[in-house]
């Protein structure tokens, strides 16, 4: 998806990867109720088990190592991959999934025919792989919400040459719109770290408050340490995300803005299941550029769940998903994911957007 994003843009992408799945989930209800048995609520891997029966309920702390350890073996791997060759440009060919070519076949070998042909160019120039390691490898960092402050404090460790506390558990940490009251606990733990920082919003924010919580995370207004992640819905986009970036103008703050497709386009699919629409995710991406353009701000990221198997949890993309189909290989315990087709039609879509919208 970067590759083709980068492409199309002639734009760096850095690549920003909740990578080793969603163990803490944030719930609106303490508790759940089913057949008349009330329970403690499902709060990702984590903190308690997804089974509805009271010993999977229970709070158990040793989930915080099994979790810290999974996410260690993820990264790892990915951190080999990244590094060791599988990254490779001249390798684009092969990066692909058999039922993702079967989907975007013409496009995305189009695509990767261009690129070895533009790498050959540069060969002819004396530019390499031996002297470029942009060519073989890639940037990647990690992030996540950060809900579960037990975990994080505990991987929180103070830089021995600048002084600054780092929370050690990713690259850059978010905060979720459930837990970003300004006088609690976890934008007290968010002003007290030196990561780069997320905060989502939702189009029910108060401007007012908004300015209050940048002046409480970001009192010295540092260019990169904030990133305003909106999840408007692609039919709200459009009334409040025009006024927020204008009273973030108004106020000097320097924000990065990112844009989340996925959250407010989730709803109950007629067969039961959660689910998301390929169209309204890129409704509110296109609206999210559109809107920037037209408030002469810059559109600076995209916030996805998708995941590389060939699950059904989405509708729509050129797979023709439907929700009927969802039963067929539904796997998320937390949120529907895109499957890798639905993101790669996705990020032909935007390069085609990009084309066609160079203004942005």
């Amino acid at each position: 998806m970067s590759a083709v994003l980068t492409y199309a843009s002639s734009l760096p992408v850095v690549k920003i990867g909740r990578m080793a799945g969603q163990f803490a989930k944030p719930r609106s209800d303490d508790f759940e109720e089913k057949n008349g048995l009330k329970l403690p609520s499902y709060r990702g891997d984590i903190i308690n088990d997804i089974e509805f029966n009271e010993p999977s309920r229970k709070p158990d702390p040793n989930r915080m190592l099994d979790a810290y350890s999974q996410s260690a073996y993820a990264l790892n791997l990915i951190r080999a991959f990244a590094t060791g060759g599988f990254a490779d440009l001249e390798k684009v060919h092969n990066w692909n999934l058999d039922f993702v070519k079967r989907s975007t076949k013409d496009k995305y070998f189009e695509l990767a025919n261009s690129i070895t042909n533009a790498l050959k160019f540069m060969k002819a120039c004396g530019f390499n792989k031996k002297n470029v390691p942009e060519f073989r490898q890639v940037e990647f960092y990690t992030s996540h919400e950060a809900l579960l402050l037990n975990y994080e404090e505990a991987l929180t460790r103070e830089d021995s040459f600048s002084g600054g506390w780092y929370d050690c558990s990713a690259h850059m940490l978010w905060i979720g719109e459930r837990t970003r009251n300004l006088d609690e606990a976890h934008v007290e733990f968010m002003r007290g770290i030196e990561n780069p920082i997320g905060i989502k919003i939702g189009p029910s924010v108060d401007e007012g408050y908004l300015i209050d919580l940048l002046n409480i995370l970001n009192p010295s207004n540092e260019p990169g340490r904030v990133t305003l992640i909106t999840r408007m819905g692609s039919e709200n986009i459009y009334s409040t995300l025009p006024k927020l970036i204008k009273v973030i103008k108004a106020n000097n703050k320097n924000v990065i803005w990112s844009c989340d497709p996925m959250h407010a386009n989730t709803y109950k699919s007629s067969t039961g299941f959660k689910t998301r629409s390929f169209d309204k995710i890129i409704e509110e991406i296109e609206a999210f550029f559109k809107v920037h353009q037209k408030e002469d701000s810059f559109p600076g990221g995209i916030h996805l769940e998708l995941t590389g198997l060939d699950v059904t949890e989405c509708v729509g993309g050129s797979q023709k998903i439907k929700e009927e189909n969802l039963s067929d290989r539904y796997h998320t315990h937390c949120d529907p994911r895109l499957n890798a087709s639905q993101g790669l039609d996705l990020a032909f879509k935007l390069s085609e957007f990009i084309k066609t919208n160079r203004g942005l």
